[in-house]
């Protein structure tokens, strides 16, 4: 009975510090605060280039995405989160097109 006690209360301990760890592992993401405001004309222009940093961090192609990123961002004072997709988040910076129809904003 006291083995049952102690694996349980090892348990119970392993359990709690597993889920207090996770807060602070949620909180701290690869994404820049700006990002965790969303919606559009969240953004200042000023915190545009740190917000198409980061959504241009993953491409191969740096400079024409951080072009069009800025661009929209000035536009429509919103990035969507993260490096790719979302784009749902932010109508203006989705809709914007290029003349052949294509999206703009990466």
């Amino acid at each position: 009975m006291m083995k049952l006690i102690v694996v349980l209360t090892v348990f119970s301990l392993l359990f709690a510090t597993q889920f207090s760890n996770a807060d602070e592992i949620e909180s701290t993401s690869e994404a820049p605060a700006i990002h965790m405001k969303g919606g559009p004309g969240s953004l200042t222009p000023d915190e545009c280039p740190k917000a198409c940093d980061f959504r241009c961090s993953a491409t191969s192609h740096q400079k024409q995405c951080l072009f069009f990123c800025n661009y929209c961002c000035n536009k429509c004072l919103c990035v969507p989160s993260g490096t790719y997709g979302h784009k749902e988040e932010c109508p203006c910076y989705n809709n914007l097109k290029t003349k052949d129809g294509g999206p703009k904003c990466p």
